[in-house]
C-alpha cells in the first residue's frame, strides 16, 4: 500500500493555494482540480512551484518531500518565477514583498508570521543574510516542528538554525553595545575639544541615534547618497545599517578620503572605516558559511530522494511477487 503525501497544490497566479492528503499524481490532478476551481475534465500540466519542474511520473512523485508544493497549469498556462518587489536596499531595510497569497488549510500556517519568510528560507538558505533582525527573530520565535516542515528540514537541523540565528543576534547585539560605548566616549571626546568653539559648531559631527529621512539623491563631491551620508553621521554602528556597496566604496576610499567626506579626524574616521572592513567581512564569511550550508542541504535532499527512491522500488518488486 502505498503511503499517503501530505502536499500543497496552487495555480499559476499563485493566489490560490490549498493543502491536500493524495495517493498518487492522478489523484493530485483530481483533489486540485476541485480546490482551484477547475473543470473535471481540463487537462492539467503538474509543475514543482519552485523551478517549474514538470511531474509527470508517479515514482519521481513519490520521491519528493512532504509538504512539497506543486503549480496546476491549464492549456496556454505557463510556469514563471515568483515577482520580488524590492523597495530600496535589502541591507538597509527588508522591504521585499511576495506577490503570492496562500489559502493553506492549516490555519495555523496560513496566518503565522514567520510563513512568508520560511518559504524565502525555503527557496534559498541565503536569503537569510538579507533579513532584518526582526525577521530573524521571528524565525527564533517560530515552533520548530512547524518550522522543520515548513522548510523541509529534519527537525534536528532546524533546531540548530534557530541556535544559529539566536547567536547571530546575541553577537549583533553585544557589538551595538559595544559600539554605543565608544560612540559616547568619541562624542564626550569631542565636546571636549570643542568648547571654546561656537554653539553650532559644537553640534557638527555629534553621534545621535536619530531617525534617517529615506534620501536617494547622490552627493556629487562624494559620490555617496545623502541616506548614506546621514546614517554614518546620525547613527550609532553605522556600518551595521548600510548595504555591502556602501562598505565597499568606504574602504576602498580610506581614511584620507573619508576625512574630508565626514569632516571628521583622523583618529574617529580610521575607527569607522576599520569598523566597516570588518563589518564586510563578517558579510562575505556569512556568505560563504550559507553557500557550504545549501551545498550540503542539497546532498542530504539528493541521498534521502534516492534512498527513497530504492525503497519503493523494493516495495514495488516484493508486491509483484
Amino acid at each position: 500500500m502505498t503511503d499517503s503525501k501530505p502536499c500543497r497544490v496552487c495555480n499559476f497566479t499563485r493566489r490560490k493555494s490549498h493543502g491536500l492528503v493524495v495517493l498518487s499524481l492522478d489523484e493530485l490532478k483530481i483533489k486540485g482540480r476541485d480546490v482551484l476551481g477547475f473543470s473535471p475534465s481540463a487537462p492539467v500540466t503538474v509543475v514543482l512551484e519552485d523551478d517549474g519542474t514538470v511531474v509527470e511520473d508517479q515514482a519521481y512523485f513519490m520521491c519528493l518531500p512532504t509538504n512539497t508544493k506543486f503549480m496546476l497549469l491549464l492549456e496556454k498556462e505557463a510556469w514563471s518565477p515568483v515577482h520580488r518587489i524590492d523597495g530600496g536596499t535589502a541591507w538597509m531595510l527588508r522591504e521585499s514583498m511576495i506577490l503570492e497569497s496562500d489559502a493553506v488549510d492549516s490555519a495555523s500556517s496560513a496566518v503565522a508570521p514567520w510563513w512568508e519568510l520560511a518559504q524565502q528560507v525555503k527557496q534559498d538558505l541565503a536569503s537569510i543574510i538579507l533579513m532584518s533582525e526582526a525577521d530573524l527573530q521571528t524565525l527564533v520565535d517560530a515552533p520548530c516542528p512547524e518550522l522543520a516542515s515548513a522548510v523541509g528540514f529534519e527537525e534536528k537541523k532546524a533546531k540548530d538554525l534557530q541556535e544559529t540565528l539566536q547567536r547571530v543576534l546575541d553577537r549583533r547585539e553585544e557589538e551595538r553595545q559595544s559600539k554605543e560605548l565608544l560612540q559616547l566616549y568619541l562624542k564626550a571626546l569631542e565636546k571636549e575639544n570643542t568648547q571654546q568653539e561656537e554653539p553650532s559648531q559644537a553640534s557638527q559631527g555629534g553621534v545621535r541615534d536619530v531617525d534617517v529621512p529615506d534620501g536617494m539623491e547622490v552627493d556629487s563631491a562624494s559620490g555617496f547618497m545623502s541616506r548614506t551620508l546621514m546614517v554614518l553621521k546620525g547613527k550609532t554602528s553605522p556600518e551595521t545599517r548600510l548595504s555591502t556597496e556602501d562598505l565597499q566604496m568606504i574602504v576602498t576610499k580610506g581614511v584620507e578620503a573619508m576625512e574630508q567626506v565626514l569632516g571628521w579626524d583622523k583618529v574617529r574616521t580610521s575607527m569607522l572605516v576599520q569598523a566597516c572592513e570588518a563589518e564586510l567581512t563578517r558579510r562575505l564569511q556569512q556568505v560563504q558559511a550559507v553557500q557550504s550550508i545549501r551545498s550540503n542541504a542539497q546532498q542530504d535532499r539528493s541521498q534521502q530522494s534516492s534512498k527513497k527512491s530504492t525503497e519503493e522500488g523494493k516495495k514495488t518488486s516484493s508486491s509483484r511477487q
